[in-house]
């Protein structure tokens, strides 16, 4: 069957069906209540769903997807709404699928350093139960304290550790996924060696829940490590952090943590932040949050040391080393609340890029240049030490006109110089609804047929989450 050109909207009938197992508790069909699903941190984007159900069994969810798929309704699942890229709105209305009541912290199982839970639990949660046990779930991005750990599955999601411990598809097991016809299948097994045929679970980690909908996880953990050391690092120019950043992994040291913020980046958030405040010169213009962690407190005080001689040759002031808890804590707050602050000041469009890390500063230069040439203004930061760089650009003054019709010319200018540079449109936050558009900047014609072909091969009436992903 091909992609249909129309979806059905959810009739009275359909309503009736679900009344039929669901309780009134998960079902949302009030306006009022509908809208707050219709959005999420993606700029300024609404769509109103035509249902929202919060199911809390996987065969509940079964039975949701195989209704909707004979019926050809769409189906978005819904997390946390924490996304950047408009990878769970509504387009076309249909139902949203929330998972927000699959929330179960399942086991955590210390013999064999693995987890088993549910897509609604939210990363910090997992990450705090796992550290009371003495165990380690690294992947960490900045909205870890209400980001659900299914959204983190369907991105893909890094944040600052993958710079050291790797994204979250380096900790999946297994995954329990319920398929576009309502059947339930696994994708692995409970080891950490696997040849048995495809690798399907990596087939659905950061399938932006075009594929199937996860409904439980088993993840691998790790000892969590006994110390650690945070500084900050301020440079007298963008360059030069960005230049370091190469030359400290060179060296053979490999933070757990390696964070860019430029001048811009750190003024907006200390104006947003309550309680931070940190001493800016004049003269910086970036800075680089580095962290380190290990079980010998004496080998980080020693690549401390390290690091603070290789940045002196690019530009960097007075190294700052956090001396207590509270000090590192601030300084970590003052990195996750940064795109928060940013989006604050003015209309935003945020682009995700990632580029080998050696080619950091020839992306930002690049960046301004191409700023400079269509009129708007860059705020960039992002986790230096993979090359992801988020560059948020600013409305301001910019005309209606310009934002509209100029400044998607140059979105694909900065995609292309990506590209130029060895990387790729998206680190992080996925493609969704925002980047479709430039994917023929990095796929050709055969790259991206192949994956419409797993999309049609596991969804063929195409109704999972339609109108992500792939152009139109």
């Amino acid at each position: 069957m091909k992609r249909p050109k129309e979806y059905s909207s959810v009739e009275e009938e359909d309503r009736l069906h679900f009344r039929s197992f669901l309780a009134i508790s998960e079902i949302i069909d009030e306006p009022e209540g509908r809208a707050a699903y219709g959005s999420d941190e993606t700029e300024d984007y609404h769509f109103q769903p035509d249902i929202v159900l919060k199911p809390s069994t996987k065969e509940a969810v079964a039975k949701i997807v195989k209704h909707c798929n004979s019926r050809c309704i769409p189906v978005y699942t819904s997390g946390a709404r924490t996304g950047l890229s408009g990878g769970a709105l509504p387009l076309h209305g249909g139902v949203v699928l929330s998972t927000e009541r699959l929330n179960r912290l399942i086991e955590i199982d210390v013999r064999n350093l693995q987890a088993t839970v549910e897509p609604g639990l939210i990363n910090q949660v997992f990450h705090e139960a796992c550290k009371e046990k003495g165990l380690f779930y690294p992947p960490d991005p900045s909205s870890w304290g209400s980001c659900s750990l299914g959204g983190n599955l369907a991105l893909n999601a890094g944040g600052p550790k993958a710079v050291k411990y790797g994204v979250t598809n380096a900790y999946v097991l297994d995954l329990e996924v319920v398929l576009a016809n309502g059947e339930i299948i696994n994708t692995g097994a409970r080891v950490l060696k696997n040849s048995t045929g495809y690798n399907l679970t990596q087939l659905f980690v950061g399938s932006e829940g075009t594929l199937g909908i996860i409904t439980k996880a088993v993840f691998r953990l790790i000892p969590y490590p006994k110390h650690d050391k945070l500084m900050l690092i301020p440079f007298a120019s963008a360059d030069g952090a960005c230049e370091a950043v190469s030359a400290i992994f060179q060296a053979g040291i490999t933070p757990s943590a390696m964070e860019f913020m430029e001048r811009d980046a750190i003024d907006y958030t200390l104006k947003f932040v309550d309680g931070v405040s940190l001493p800016l010169g004049p003269n910086v213009k970036a800075h680089l949050l580095v962290e380190l962690d290990g079980n010998n407190e004496e080998v980080l005080m020693d690549d401390c040391l390290a690091i603070g001689e290789i940045v002196e040759g690019y530009g960097a002031e007075e190294v700052l080393l956090a001396e207590s808890a509270s000090e590192k804590a601030a300084l970590w707050k003052l990195r996750r609340k940064v795109g928060e602050a940013v989006k604050s000041h003015s209309i935003y469009k945020e682009e995700d890029t990632v580029v080998p890390r050696a080619e950091l500063a020839k992306l930002l230069k690049g960046v301004k240049e191409i700023g400079a040439k269509y009129g708007f203004q860059s705020v960039c930061y992002g986790h230096a030490g993979d090359g992801n760089l988020h560059v948020n650009i600013l409305k301001a003054d910019l005309s209606d006109e310009a934002w509209e019709n100029d400044l998607p010319k140059g979105i694909r200018e900065i995609f292309q110089l990506v590209k130029s540079l060895g990387g790729t449109l998206s680190g992080e936050h996925g493609i969704g609804l925002v980047q479709k558009d430039y994917l023929d900047i990095v796929f050709n014609n055969t790259e991206l047929e192949i994956r419409k072909a797993i999309k049609k091969q596991l969804d063929p009436n195409w109704i999972l989450n339609p109108g992500k992903v792939f152009p139109d």
